[in-house]
């Protein structure tokens, strides 16, 4: 698929990370809104090491035109939840298996038991990609190049799906 970008060089999703170590994992929100036309920032907002660059970032990205922010987190995961306690934007939790996890879990409910008015939305473990996709559902509501682009990227699953099942009815 070859779509269109959304808007050219206006980013409208944030990626945020607690770690270089979480872009393996992350990159796959960036390739999907890349694929999707949807033009995002990615870096690192430690919430633990760098809480004061977490604060600004998470204050000042609707001002600089974000749409939604895509929060990956390992291990404790306080990433995604403090970011959604200091803006009204949508927050996507990606948690994140780190080295130091307990298989994961400790990341998932982190970023899933979220006390009520602060909600985060959250994805499965590594899910960054499915984290893209609703980024880019959610600003598809407001533009209809990404509604046609997830509508292709959709009708692409469905071909591979229906390729893949004449291929083991032979």
């Amino acid at each position: 698929m070859n779509h269109e970008p959304s808007t050219i060089n206006q980013p409208k999703v944030g990626i945020i990370m607690g770690s270089k170590s979480d872009l393996n994992i992350m990159q796959d929100a960036a390739d999907v809104l890349k694929e999707l036309g949807v033009e995002y920032e990615i870096t690192v907002v430690s919430a633990h090491r760098t809480p004061d660059r977490m604060f600004t970032y998470a204050r000042e990205a609707a001002g600089r035109g974000l749409k939604v922010i895509i929060a990956g987190a390992g291990g404790a995961a306080h990433l995604p939840g403090m970011v959604a306690s200091l803006t009204h934007l949508p927050v996507i939790g990606v948690p994140v298996k780190s080295s130091n996890s307990i298989d994961g879990w400790d990341s998932i409910l982190s970023i899933l038991q979220m006390p009520n008015g602060i909600p985060v939305a959250t994805v499965a473990l590594n899910a960054a990609k499915n984290a893209g996709i609703l980024a880019a559902q959610i600003i598809s509501t407001a533009d209809e190049q990404v509604v046609k682009n997830l509508v292709a990227f959709k009708e692409e699953l469905k071909k591979k799906v229906e390729e893949s099942a004449k291929e083991m009815e032979k």
